[in-house]
């Protein structure tokens, strides 16, 4: 018992001493320091990402029930970007690497637990993400990746 009763009282010295040099540091130092929202608020658990390879500093991801959001400032600023869409739950995001307003949306998360989010199919959008239009595989439920072929972002395979 002593032993354990040292140790606190190391921990303990150690504690007040880290407050006591915090008390010390001159304010000037972190007065201009301001709290800030560095990630989307309220994206949820998120399971797709995606980038667009021409647009190094754009980024999307889709939240299993928070739709999709983009930044393109490296993170800085996230927005929402699929918000008028009847499902939010997403699995996959593909950009095509011909044509970064081309974005290719897999509803539905596939990641297996007790309390998955369903989707309603794929979705498409050809002007980066500030519309969406549905293209089908409506009873798929989940969608968990999404390849566009390189040369052809018409031609798309899904694991659905």
């Amino acid at each position: 018992m002593p032993r354990n009763r040292d140790r606190y009282l190391r921990w303990s010295c150690g504690v007040l001493l880290s407050f006591s040099a915090l008390a010390q540091t001159p304010a000037a130092l972190y007065s201009g320091m301001r709290w800030r929202l560095i990630g989307p608020f309220r994206g949820g658990r998120v399971e797709a990402v995606a980038g667009a390879p021409s647009q190094p500093e754009t980024y999307y991801f889709g939240g299993v029930v928070g739709g999709i959001w983009k930044t393109t400032d490296n993170g800085l600023r996230w927005k929402p970007i699929f918000n008028h869409a009847p499902v939010a739950s997403i699995g996959a995001i593909a950009v095509a690497p011909s044509n970064p307003g081309i974005i290719y949306a897999g509803t539905g998360e596939s990641a297996p637990r007790g309390d998955m989010s369903f989707g309603d199919g794929m979705y498409k959008s050809t002007d980066g993400g500030r519309s969406w239009r549905h293209i089908g595989l409506s009873q798929s439920r989940q969608i968990g990746s999404i390849v566009i072929n390189p040369h052809n972002p018409r031609e798309v395979l899904a694991a659905a």
